[in-house]
Order: C-alpha cells, then sequence, then structure tokens
C-alpha cells in the first residue's frame, strides 16, 4: 500500500459515517469513490433534482438551503445526498460549498456495493438518517 493510499485510508476513518468501517471496508470505500476537489460557491446538489451521487465530506464547509432559505451547514465528516440515492426521489435541498472542498463521491452502483457489502457503513447511514429526522421533527415542533 503506498504512503498516500494510507493516509487516505487514515481520512476515511476519520469520517464519522466511516468509523466503525474495518480497514479492508475503507478499502472498498477508497477503490469505489472519486475524490474530487471544489472551489468555493460551487453547487454540489440541486432542489428538486434527481440524485444521482452521495458525497462525504473530506475538508471544507458547505451550506444547505431550501426554497432558498439556510437550513444547515455541513462540514468535515458530514455526508449528504444518500436519500435520492435511496428512494430514486428528488433532491430535498440544495448544497453548495462555502469554501474550498474535499469530496469523497460515490455514485448509484458504489453507493449500492457499498450498502451490500459493508454492514458497519449500513448502520452508521441509518444512525445519521436517524439523528436527522429527530433534528427535523425537534425544529417542527418549535
Amino acid at each position: 500500500m503506498s504512503k498516500r493510499t494510507a493516509q487516505y485510508l487514515d481520512a476515511l476513518a476519520d469520517v464519522p459515517l466511516f468509523s466503525a468501517l474495518s480497514r479492508r471496508d475503507l478499502g472498498l470505500i477508497a477503490r469505489r469513490g472519486e475524490e474530487i476537489e471544489v472551489e468555493a460557491g460551487k453547487r454540489l446538489v440541486d432542489q428538486g433534482e434527481t440524485g444521482a451521487e452521495f458525497f462525504v465530506i473530506i475538508s471544507g464547509k458547505a451550506k444547505v438551503t431550501r426554497n432558498g432559505r439556510r437550513i444547515a451547514g455541513l462540514k468535515r465528516g458530514d455526508a449528504f445526498g444518500e436519500l435520492s440515492l435511496l428512494d430514486r426521489g428528488p433532491r430535498n435541498a440544495t448544497v453548495t460549498a462555502e469554501t474550498d472542498m474535499e469530496l469523497l463521491v460515490l455514485g448509484q452502483r458504489e453507493f449500492s456495493a457499498l450498502i451490500d457489502e459493508a454492514p458497519g457503513f449500513s448502520r452508521k447511514l441509518l444512525t445519521g438518517m436517524a439523528r436527522r429526522l429527530r433534528d427535523a421533527d425537534a425544529r417542527s415542533v418549535q
């Protein structure tokens, strides 16, 4: 394993979504995902469009807007885009890079394979989705 690959796996292991995964599972992600860099201001996903990718923030920050209103901020270790991949529905928000960012991107096929092959990923994904649902529910009551 190259030094660059080892550093990349270490960075993935620091992402909360991937923290329960084995080194082998992290290797699956590294092989299946594509690391991209984007500049501040880049729209990553658009509300209402059909989604084809899942994103994990390796570095940088993004804002989440719905109907033009800011509803959340995202940072290193946060993930987004899974809902559209799971139900094939339209994106429910727009995500825009607030700073230059490094992202790990998984397409539909790679995301589905990861769910099938890495049970730790599936559990973490469900936990993260449950936390976001609880937060949204709590906000709707206020």
